[in-house]
């Protein structure tokens, strides 16, 4: 029993430190830190090849945001798979038509940028390290519900990189990091809107969740695409207005 003993205290004491740092407000960086880091987010949502990469973290948010609807909807929440295209289905049972639906199709598209406008309020209350462990504590949770060995991979180093900031490095740097990953889910919510209505023209996107709103509305697709834009713009005006200018 020692052994389990020694287990459940060192188990607590890495808790105590978790729970210590992410309730603890840190003071926020310069202006000029917060400015650099949106600069940084804006050149990878910028760079294509870059953005490839970086938008598995943005699909991460979409599929996770379907997720969550449906289960506050009261659907079943069957599966989440993410795919090497950036490519991702959220899988759900329940009643095909009505507002559970509706929501649930809905969430996707804004979903990264009401994540990042959440976590422009953390860092505006001076958790940034709170925000990192909350995400690291949301990914855990995505975790169980992922049903593809790409999803799992994808989670999992998206998890083991917030894990290594928060506890390895210093408050500045996990401030700049935090500060970083908000601007990318802001600026990273509005290009993949822009994407999907470059596919819709082409004919290449039939299944979108814009076109499955409309069927399931009686509405013209291209109405939801306005609305995603509004709703990720409206949230990167808001959140960058946070980012820069804290509470006092």
């Amino acid at each position: 029993m020692s052994g389990v003993d020694d287990f459940l205290a060192r188990a607590g004491d890495v808790l105590a430190r978790i729970w210590g740092a992410a309730t603890t407000p840190v003071d926020p960086p310069s202006q000029a830190v917060a400015l650099a880091a949106g600069l940084v987010a804006l050149a990878v949502v910028l760079v294509t090849p870059v953005w490839r990469v970086a938008r598995h973290v943005v699909t991460i948010a979409h599929e996770g945001a379907h997720a969550v609807a449906a289960m506050l909807t009261g659907r079943r929440l069957d599966g989440i798979r993410l795919h090497s295209d950036t490519s991702g289905l959220t899988v759900s049972a329940g009643r095909p038509r009505g507002f559970g639906m509706i929501l649930t199709a809905f969430m996707g598209y804004v979903g990264p940028g009401l994540v990042g406008l959440g976590a422009a309020w953390l860092l505006r209350q001076g958790y940034a390290v709170g925000l990192l462990w909350l995400l690291v504590a949301l990914l855990a949770l995505l975790l169980l519900k992922i049903r593809n060995w790409f999803g799992l991979w994808s989670v999992l180093v998206s998890g083991a990189a917030l894990v290594g900031v928060s506890w390895w490095l210093d408050e500045p740097t996990q401030s700049a990091v935090a500060y970083t990953v908000t601007w990318f889910l802001l600026l990273g919510s509005v290009r993949p809107v822009l994407e999907l209505q470059s596919q819709r023209r082409r004919g290449r996107a039939r299944t979108s969740d814009a076109d499955q709103l409309g069927r399931l509305t009686g509405t013209p697709g291209i109405l939801w695409v306005a609305v995603f834009l509004l709703v990720t713009v409206g949230c990167l005006v808001l959140g960058g207005g946070w980012i820069v200018e804290p509470a006092a």
